[in-house]
C-alpha cells in the first residue's frame, strides 16, 4: 500500500525513458524506412510498433521486480520471455517468412533494450545502431522485385516449353512488366494453378502473402 501511495520517482526512472526513446527510434527506422518502404503492410507496421512498446515495459518492470525481491534469475526469466514470444505466430492469418523475421528482430531489440541494465549508454546505441545497420545491408544486397498472387487459368502455358508465352500473356493481362514467374500449386479439375508473379514497378511490394500453395478453404471459392 505503502509502494503504492509512493509518488516519489525511481531514480532509474530517467533511464528507462532514454532507453524507450532509444528503442522507439531504432524500431520505427526498421519498420518505416525497412519495411512498410518495401511491403506497403500497415497491419504489421501497426502490431510491430506496439509489440516494441508492449514487450520493452514488460520485460523491464518484470526484471527491477525481480531484483527488488533479490532474485537471481532476471536475466533467465527476461530470455525466457524472449523465447516465448519469438516463437509466437497470429492464429488468424498466416505469416509470411519475411514478416516472421522482422517480428523476430523487433521482439530481440525491445528485450535487449530492457535488460540492458549494466550496459552503457554508448555500447546501448551502438547496438541499435548495428541491428539497423545489418537490416539495411540485407535488404539492399538482397533487394526483391515486387510480386502479386495470381490465379492463373491457361494452364496449358505453366510448362516450360511455353514459358514465353506465359509471360507475354501476363504482360498483356496485367499490364505490367514481368520479370519472372514461380508456379505454386496445380489444380486441373478446376484448370487453374497459383502463380507468383515478380514484377518491375517503384511502388513497393503490395502482395497480400508470400504463399505458393493454396489451401483446401481456397480452392472452394473457386467452384
Amino acid at each position: 500500500m505503502d509502494n503504492f501511495l509512493n509518488f516519489t520517482l525511481s531514480p532509474y526512472f530517467p533511464l528507462m525513458i532514454f532507453r524507450f526513446v532509444i528503442l522507439m527510434v531504432t524500431t520505427w527506422l526498421i519498420v518505416d524506412r525497412l519495411y512498410f518502404k518495401r511491403s506497403k503492410r500497415r497491419d504489421f507496421y501497426f502490431s510491430f510498433m506496439l509489440m516494441s512498446v508492449a514487450i520493452f515495459f514488460l520485460v523491464y518492470f518484470m526484471i527491477f521486480v525481480l531484483e527488488d525481491l533479490k532474485a537471481k534469475t532476471s536475466i533467465g526469466i527476461g530470455i525466457g520471455l524472449f523465447g516465448i514470444f519469438s516463437i509466437m505466430r497470429y492464429r488468424t492469418d498466416a505469416m509470411p517468412v519475411r514478416e516472421m523475421t522482422y517480428m523476430f528482430l523487433i521482439i530481440a531489440l525491445s528485450v535487449v533494450n530492457a535488460i540492458a541494465n549494466s550496459v552503457s549508454i554508448v555500447e546501448l546505441l551502438a547496438t541499435n545502431a548495428l541491428m539497423f545497420g545489418s537490416i539495411w545491408l540485407w535488404e539492399i544486397r538482397l533487394k526483391q522485385p515486387p510480386s502479386k498472387l495470381v490465379q492463373y487459368d491457361r494452364i496449358e502455358l505453366i510448362v516450360p516449353e511455353r514459358r514465353e508465352e506465359l509471360m507475354a500473356d501476363l504482360t498483356q493481362r496485367l499490364g505490367l512488366r514481368i520479370l519472372d514467374v514461380e508456379i505454386g500449386s496445380v489444380d486441373f479439375l478446376r484448370d487453374m494453378a497459383m502463380l507468383k508473379v515478380f514484377y518491375e514497378s517503384d511502388h513497393g511490394n503490395l502482395s497480400v502473402n508470400d504463399m505458393l500453395k493454396l489451401e483446401k478453404d481456397d480452392l472452394q471459392a473457386f467452384n
